[in-house]
């Protein structure tokens, strides 16, 4: 009986996870009520505060519901040893993030609430910090990924690891924007593969 209930609460917040995405996409984060959301999950605006504190907190549960399992993806490609380059690793990340943000809309649609329909004013402020440090932590590991391939000798001269970095994270950055503001459906995915590749050549010792 304790099982089936802790099943039945696992669906519950499940729920209540995906009615929150759903709104927050529609009407945007800081229009969106607990009682909406409770609505569009067909439960208690209860249920949905015996699950959680407040909108704060769930707008962080529907982030890592898909941000855990592609940081995890992003981190294991950066640390494959097949990759004998590291600067074959960041561009195979690089490439693999952007193939799989094109074939799961549930993370796209994750990505437009959080960078184009959330303020982070109010108690959203100190969010945004809690928000971004899975990226902050993706992006310490490229720039350790280059500062091996400056060790290794496959980096070009010249180059200094750290800014280098910095400015592959605001290439990336920059074209998920760019992919957002448009629409997947536009040409511009399909060029994607190739923008990595050169913007990886650049950094290539030749």
């Amino acid at each position: 009986m304790v099982r089936k209930t802790k099943e039945e609460a696992g669906l519950t917040r499940q729920q209540i996870v995906d009615a929150a995405r759903a709104v927050f996409h529609e009407c945007g984060v800081s229009r969106t009520s607990l009682e909406a959301v409770a609505r569009v999950a067909g439960v208690t605006r209860g249920a949905v505060y015996w699950h959680f504190k407040g909108k704060a907190e769930l707008f962080l549960a529907v982030r890592e519901e898909v941000f855990s399992p592609l940081l995890a993806r992003s981190h294991a490609i950066l640390d494959d040893e097949r990759y004998t380059d590291p600067l074959d690793a960041i561009e195979a990340s690089i490439t693999d993030f952007f193939k799989v943000l094109d074939e799961c809309p549930t993370l796209r649609q994750v990505f437009e609430i959080m960078m184009l329909r959330c303020e982070y004013v109010d108690e959203f402020a100190e969010v945004q910090s809690e928000a971004l440090k899975p990226s902050t932590d993706l992006q310490v590991k490229i720039e350790r990924a280059y500062l091996r391939a400056a060790e290794c000798g496959s980096l070009r001269a010249g180059v200094e690891p750290f800014a280098v970095a910095r400015d592959t994270w605001a290439f990336s950055s920059g074209l998920l924007h760019q992919l957002l503001d448009v629409g997947f459906e536009n040409g511009l995915k399909a060029e994607v593969p190739a923008m990595v590749a050169a913007h990886m050549a650049l950094r290539r010792r030749g």
